[in-house]
């Protein structure tokens, strides 16, 4: 009897040993860092700065969300509740809730805004770079838009690259990176990044660039190369969702980014079905999965 005792002690203590090492190494692996995060625009979910915007993305499976600093029309600055203290805690707390995380400050009001010719851009900048510092958000993404589109309108440089400089500083002191979107080549683009001069100017990747101009995402990404890349933006078009795109080669692109051993986020804006196009759950979810299923398994 007494050995029939000590035997099961025995197995409960190596019961409750091996239920400690096992779980210490499920919390390590669901800790470990993902080398590449999926994130969602708040505004393309419909959920421009708000707080519903981090349960549809957790819905979604999403790790996170671009954050947008709202509208501009003709105000002098970003239609922003994050300027204030307790509205912000509230997104905050949320994304920690919930762990959904913010990739970026987004400044979308610049897709139809002229980033070259707007009058108060200083204090547009201000606003997001402070943003980023409360929030403690590394990455802004400035699209430079339909109005200051430099493949259209070359003579625009010179005033972009001037503000762009200015922007850099702005940003460069509390560490972070705005990322632009344009519509250069991977070529192009890099001599812009390097005619600016500014390690805290860098690009947002947009595939749809390259996928609507013909050109190859993958070899665009080798060319732009790991130093000037902030983040991506990785979907297309309107058509078809990413994974019935014949355009995206998706393991080929991943396949360049580790070799280019860059880490980040990815973001997907659109690649909607076009015959579903309102769906929003349908839509970023199954692009999520797809981009989940490539690049984090």
């Amino acid at each position: 009897m007494k050995n029939t005792s000590f035997i099961k002690t025995i197995i409960v203590v190596l019961t409750i040993v091996l239920a400690g090492t096992f779980n210490s190494e499920v919390s390590a692996q669901s800790s470990k860092k993902q080398k590449y995060k999926v994130a969602v625009c708040d505004w393309m979910i419909l959920k421009r700065q708000k707080l519903g915007a981090f349960g549809l993305a957790s819905e979604i499976k999403a790790d996170g969300i671009e954050l947008d600093m709202g509208g501009l029309g003709k105000r002098l600055t970003f239609d922003s509740k994050l300027g204030d203290p307790i509205e912000r805690q509230k997104f905050l707390d949320k994304s920690k809730e919930l762990n959904v995380g913010i990739s970026s400050i987004a400044m979308s009001g610049f897709y139809a805004q002229s980033f070259a010719k707007r009058d108060s851009i200083n204090l547009m900048i201000n606003d997001c770079v402070a943003t980023m510092k409360n929030m403690k958000v590394k990455v802004a993404y400035l699209p430079l838009g339909t109005e200051s589109d430099l493949t259209k309108n070359p003579e625009l440089r010179p005033i972009i690259i001037e503000r762009l400089k200015w922007a850099g500083k702005q940003v460069g002191k509390i560490g972070g990176v705005i990322a632009i979107e344009t519509s250069l080549n991977a070529t192009e683009e890099k001599k812009l990044l390097e005619e600016i001069g500014c390690k805290h100017i860098k690009s947002s990747f947009n595939f749809a660039n390259a996928v609507d101009n013909g050109r190859d995402i993958a070899t665009e990404l080798k060319i732009l190369g790991k130093k000037h890349l902030a983040q991506i933006h990785a979907s297309t078009t309107d058509s078809v969702w990413l994974e019935n795109d014949k355009n995206v080669h998706m393991p080929k692109i991943k396949k360049a980014l580790d070799e280019m051993k860059w880490t980040g986020w990815l973001i997907v804006e659109r690649s909607r079905d076009v015959t579903q196009v309102h769906n929003v759950k349908a839509n970023y979810g199954a692009n999520v999965a797809y981009l989940k299923k490539i690049f984090q398994n």
